[in-house]
């Protein structure tokens, strides 16, 4: 039989069924998060299991099969792993912890395999119909094209489980839908204006469309006034970016006379005579306004990166990434700008995530203009 008790050494609830404790989803959950905050130190990787079941955890027959599959699960696993509800009631998580740096889809194969086979050795066949089980590796693998699928929401359970939270992503999304086309209908007539210098100062299309990563590693269209000459070879781009995140260009402010070091090719060859003005105005990223109305970007959040940026990333970078969606502006551009380093620039993203809200926003949006005309690159 299964019960809940508090455990003697953390003070944390759990369950306990066969002499197996596993811990509430609140505490399983926070758990989960620190050993992801643990792994981006320690670059060990972790693996979380997921055994789902809508039947099996609730009902008549809870009691006789989650004490089976506990039992299977304590065979197959280590005093080191962790066990407790993902939801509770229908998804049990076993975080395997400290697996290393190699041999990430190897070791997930081998868990597999093993709980398979304890699981298969323990249930009756109609209940092992009844179970899923899926594993997800931490950190996720990445190259220069970015992820290969959306960054694991699954891993994330944390970043928007508050109700107030969920509320404010809602009025969010209605201020972008208001703001855009707002934006869109005033700034009418500046979008004619640079549609055609840009037509008229050198071949190639108006709008510049990009490849970029919202939230969650998702691909999307982004969209700029072409301020670059067409066919152009961005590879010096890709080098320069790499070597800025890596801090091989000095720690910000080791730029030429002094000058700090932007996230930002200022001397770029590739730009036109036209291009130069619409990037220092900021004015080539109007067209974002269509993005936001899409829904792939917002009003005010991070910058979305270009795969091979993602790529460079270090493990903790990545969660900018995840908690909101980019946006045009945001507290970096209003609060850094050019004078931080990107781990810097990082650390305002993740600020903004944890802080936001209506009145943030609101404060970044009337700060913006100011910041363009002081900080502009």
């Amino acid at each position: 039989m299964s019960q809940a008790e508090l455990n003697p050494r953390t003070g944390l609830e759990v369950e306990t069924s066969l002499e197996r404790e596993i811990f509430g989803q609140h505490q399983f959950l926070r758990i989960l998060t620190l050993e992801r905050k643990r792994t981006e130190r320690s670059r060990r990787c972790f693996v979380l299991m997921l055994v789902k079941s809508e039947t099996l955890f609730r009902g008549p027959h809870k009691t006789s099969a989650f004490d089976k599959i506990l039992c299977a699960l304590s065979s197959s696993t280590r005093e080191t792993d962790v066990t407790g509800w993902y939801k509770q009631g229908s998804i049990i998580g076993v975080i395997f912890t400290e697996l290393g740096e190699a041999g990430q889809q190897a070791a997930a194969s081998a868990l597999l395999k093993k709980v398979t086979n304890a699981l298969a050795g323990t249930l009756e066949l109609a209940q092992m119909n009844e179970l899923s089980v899926s594993f997800h590796v931490y950190p996720e693998d990445s190259s220069e094209d970015g992820p290969s699928n959306p960054v694991n929401s699954v891993l994330y359970p944390d970043l928007d489980g508050r109700s107030s939270t969920k509320k404010y992503h809602h009025l969010k999304r209605s201020i972008d839908i208001i703001g855009s086309l707002g934006g869109l209908i005033f700034f009418l007539p500046l979008f004619a204006v640079i549609a055609a210098a840009v037509k008229l100062t050198s071949k190639g299309p108006v709008l510049f469309r990009q490849q970029r990563l919202g939230q969650y590693g998702k691909s999307f269209t982004f969209l700029k006034f072409r301020s670059m000459h067409v066919q152009n070879d961005h590879t010096i781009h890709k080098e320069y970016v790499k070597r800025f995140i890596a801090k091989e260009l000095g720690n910000g402010h080791g730029g030429e006379h002094g000058k700090p070091t932007v996230y930002k090719l200022t001397r770029d060859p590739r730009i036109t005579s036209i291009g130069r003005f619409l990037r220092k105005t900021s004015l080539d990223e109007l067209p974002q306004f269509i993005n936001v109305l899409l829904g792939d970007m917002s009003l005010v959040g991070p910058r979305p990166p270009l795969p091979y940026e993602f790529a460079a990333y270090d493990i903790w970078h990545r969660r900018r990434l995840l908690a909101v969606r980019p946006g045009i502006t945001g507290l970096w551009q209003v609060e850094g700008r050019s004078r931080v380093t990107f781990d810097e620039m990082v650390r305002l993203d993740l600020r903004y995530a944890e802080t936001a809200s209506f009145w943030l926003d609101m404060k970044i949006l009337l700060q913006t203009p100011a910041a363009v005309v002081n900080g502009a690159y």
